[in-house]
């Protein structure tokens, strides 16, 4: 696709001619076919984010990953020698879950020197490596070396982990990433390290969650309960529009634009936003170098600016807020209709009560919306399955939504071809 910025006058979608502008189908929502087709043509060839590099601070902290959609768990473990790995969460001996506790369903975390299989007590070092059978010798040529745990390609990038489950990647992480969000490396993430998270069961296909995240055009209706009466009022009025849209690759950007909260009328804020001087776009305060020009931030020199999120194939995103912090949200599918929503919110630490005031008031905030965005999509799936309807329109704010189910049906229409050539 040709990358263009939007002129003064002009259409966003018009700037990407094979998005096209007509209606768009329902069917990579509600189909299972479509489902299975995207577990194997997306979900086990994307690198996937799973965390960051906090996260195993040390030698042998690890933590475990579900992931349903592939139909596998994985670990991820700090080496001896500091490398970050990854391995398919299964004993080599008759195939136990290797890293779990209590219920085999449920991602852990933890730090040991070795992993050890509960059922037969095989154990594995940290490089995955096969270190001890127990009656060795009952095995029939045992070759130890030909039996360590099975790894996953695993790569970081701004601190950020990333796994790919295929046998060979199409790409490298970087190549995969491409100039769009590379610009990002050296936002100050790692200087972030105060983190809140939720997680949610969604009762909607993973995409339509996303879909939410990708468009402003809901906000002043869908939200309007969260803002004084007279500010809903005004913007339901004049409308909200995103000053900046870019697509690259399989990856999307917004931006939109903001306001500093002492520069809000006072009754067009909450009391208690003016009180902890904080909200849905943060504290007001900065506890990091805002002013330091980073690459990749506010690309579209929106004035005054207010976030930028950053949409990463095929389920990840990073939103970066004007304010000195940053969000995550992970789409994790489980099924057609079901996907797991996880939402991280991340902060320079807190240096006295009134910062740990601030940020939480932010928390709340983001919780609320994600609640009403939840709800509203749980009855569009509902809807869609009915297939009253079999298509939906979409305006010129709503070209990432257009783009992402274009993606989605771009690459299980070439797994298709692969199965077809396959078997030809």
């Amino acid at each position: 696709m040709a990358r263009y910025a939007k002129p003064a006058e002009g259409s966003w979608t018009e700037h990407y001619p094979d998005l096209g502008t007509g209606p768009i189908p329902t069917e990579d929502s509600i189909s299972p076919e479509f489902f299975e087709l995207e577990r194997e043509a997306i979900f086990k060839k994307a690198w996937l984010n799973v965390g960051r590099v906090e996260e195993v601070p040390r030698t042998g902290a690890f933590f475990t990953k579900e992931l349903v959609v592939a139909n596998t768990s994985v670990i991820i473990v700090r080496g001896s020698d500091g490398e970050i790995r990854a391995f398919h969460n299964i004993c080599r001996h008759r195939g136990n879950k290797l890293a779990w506790t209590d219920y085999p369903g449920e991602e852990i975390r933890g730090n040991c020197r070795k992993f050890t299989c509960k059922y037969h007590m095989w154990s594995y070092e940290l490089d995955g490596s096969l270190s001890n059978v127990p009656q060795e010798s009952e095995f029939f040529d045992l070759d130890k070396d030909a039996y360590g745990l099975i790894p996953v390609h695993c790569d970081v990038w701004a601190g950020f982990i990333f796994i790919n489950l295929a046998e060979e990647p199409e790409q490298s992480l970087t190549d995969f990433l491409g100039p769009m969000v590379l610009e990002l490396s050296e936002y100050p993430f790692g200087e972030m390290t105060e983190r809140y998270a939720y997680r949610a069961e969604v009762g909607a296909n993973w995409k339509l969650f996303m879909d939410a995240f990708q468009e402003f055009y809901h906000a002043p209706y869908l939200h309007g309960g969260q803002t004084p009466s007279k500010f809903t009022h005004m913007i339901q009025e004049y409308g909200f529009e995103a000053p900046f849209y870019k697509i690259e690759g399989p990856h999307r950007v917004v931006s939109t634009g903001g306001v500093r909260g002492e520069e809000q009328p006072i009754d067009m804020i909450k009391p208690i936003e003016a009180k902890l001087r904080s909200g849905l776009f943060g504290p007001w305060e900065h506890s990091t170098a805002e002013d330091v020009s980073v690459p990749g931030v506010n690309p579209g020199n929106a004035d005054p600016w207010g976030l930028d999120s950053y949409n990463l194939w095929p389920n990840f995103v990073i939103l970066i807020w004007a304010g000195g912090w940053y969000l995550t949200y992970h789409y994790w599918p489980t099924s057609v209709n079901t996907h797991v929503f996880e939402a991280n919110i991340y902060f320079v630490p807190a240096k006295n009560a009134t910062e740990r005031l601030a940020h939480e008031l932010a928390c709340v905030s983001f919780k609320e919306y994600g609640l009403q965005d939840a709800n509203t999509l749980e009855a569009t799936q509902k809807m869609l399955e009915s297939k009253v309807i079999t298509e939906y329109v979409l305006n010129d704010q709503e070209v990432l939504v257009r783009h992402l189910h274009k993606e989605a049906r771009d690459h299980v229409r070439a797994y298709r071809s692969e199965l077809e050539g396959a078997t030809s």
